[in-house]
């Protein structure tokens, strides 16, 4: 007969180095110094199960979201100090079978049956054929749908004014999000060389921000095309409201049903982590297309420190971007040459997008309330965890952000100058 093992007794023999935490469980075991400033409480038999029946990220992400593993000592919008010492600290080794099946047998064999997932979560990705292809245009609208079609009232709360879910460029230290937003699409615009009269495509265009400056700043017949029903409807009452409606356009449709040709510019932002490395020579060879000769391209998208093609974790996965794919910027400068455009300039802006994260965390808590009362207090938890465990990863180098300007370089001529203006 098997001895009954604690929950505090389990989580503490596979901890290398010991509990940085304070971890206490519904058993009323604990593990880990009582005086912690962070401490994880298991409030139930359920949380238990998600954690034994998907060991790691994906187990306590379960748990939290469905409010059956607190955190105390952070904010739920903004746990970014709970996951830096977690991640720097937690140090778990791996059971052999025979401990393993003795920690599983001491906590219950009952517990290795699964809850039904939170409904937040999306199906996992072999499951997702009902929905097609992986990136064909029916599975890549439901994934969009699911991640950008959670609120625009939400976003409006987390994003602040300006409605860029992308990573803003801070002009100093000190630069409100905001600012860094504006600073981010006149960066965009000058890279392209946006001038009057001129017609920018913006692909993957969100609520419509950099649509909305080209039209605005730079007076350029703008359209922009989104998955998102939702942006999309927004974006045109915004662009109604600001007497827009001559220059900018937004449009509920796949970037590959874009008929119009000859732009002067276009621009993506934020759209390539969706589409698929294996889609890259497509992705580049539409762009090539739907340029005129000289006409410029400025790619922005989270890219990995590497150029090592692996899947995102479960919990991102099925949380936040279901089939979203990372990869390197060698690799995006190698298909963008490949698409026979030429390469002008590259930049990182890994930095700012950790303090544009810090910023949307914060708006997350001071909303939290609002926030909760628009999507939930589970799907309001995601988001926070989400942003501050991606805040961490771009401080700690292992996701970055990158531009890359090319030019539609035709018989040696790319109409590009001799040193940026930008």
């Amino acid at each position: 007969m098997s001895r009954t093992i604690t929950i505090g007794d389990a989580v503490g023999s596979l901890l290398r180095d010991g509990m940085p935490v304070r971890f206490t469980a519904y058993d009323g075991s604990s593990a880990g110094p009582p005086d912690a400033d962070i401490h994880l409480e298991l409030l139930n038999q359920r949380g238990l199960s998600y954690m034994m029946t998907a060991p790691g990220d994906l187990g306590m992400a379960r748990a939290y979201v469905s409010g059956d593993l607190d955190i105390h000592g952070v904010h739920p919008g903004d746990p970014y100090d709970a996951l830096k010492l977690l991640q720097n600290h937690l140090n778990f080794r791996r059971p052999s079978p025979a401990e393993a099946l003795a920690l599983v047998r001491g906590l219950g064999l009952s517990n290795l049956k699964p809850p039904p997932p939170p409904p937040q979560e999306h199906l996992p990705r072999w499951r997702r054929v009902a929905e097609g292809v992986r990136h064909s245009m029916t599975r890549d609208a439901e994934v969009i749908h699911h991640h950008y079609d959670v609120s625009n009232t939400f976003y409006e709360y987390v994003l602040g004014p300006s409605m860029t879910y992308t990573c803003a460029v801070f002009p100093t230290a000190e630069a409100t999000l905001e600012e860094a937003q504006a600073h981010k699409y006149d960066l965009v615009a000058r890279k392209l060389d946006l001038q009057p009269g001129q017609r920018l495509l913006d692909l993957g265009c969100g609520w419509g921000g950099m649509v909305r400056h080209a039209a605005r700043e730079y007076g350029v017949k703008a359209l922009g095309v989104t998955l998102s029903r939702e942006q999309a409807s927004w974006a045109q009452q915004a662009i109604k409201e600001e007497g827009l409606d001559h220059l900018a356009e937004v449009r509920f449709m796949d970037y590959r049903d874009v008929q119009e040709t000859g732009f002067d510019a276009i621009s993506s932002i934020g759209l390539t982590e969706h589409i698929g490395v294996k889609n890259y020579p497509a992705y580049f060879g539409f762009i090539r297309d739907h340029l005129r000769d000289q006409g410029r391209v400025l790619n922005h998208c989270i890219t990995r420190h590497d150029n090592v093609k692996r899947d995102t974790g479960a919990f991102i996965d099925r949380y936040v971007f279901p089939d979203g794919e990372l990869i390197g910027s060698g690799k995006i400068i190698t298909e963008v040459q490949n698409a026979g455009l030429e390469v002008q300039h590259e930049e990182n802006f890994r930095v700012h997008y950790a303090k544009t994260l810090a910023g949307w965390c914060q708006n997350l808590v001071d909303n939290w309330d609002a926030c909760v009362a628009e999507v939930g207090e589970g799907t309001a938890r995601v988001w926070g965890v989400y942003m501050a465990g991606s805040r961490l990863a771009f401080e700690r180098n292992e996701i970055q952000l990158h531009h890359v300007l090319a030019t539609k370089t035709v018989d040696g001529d790319s109409g590009y100058p001799l040193r940026h203006t930008f």
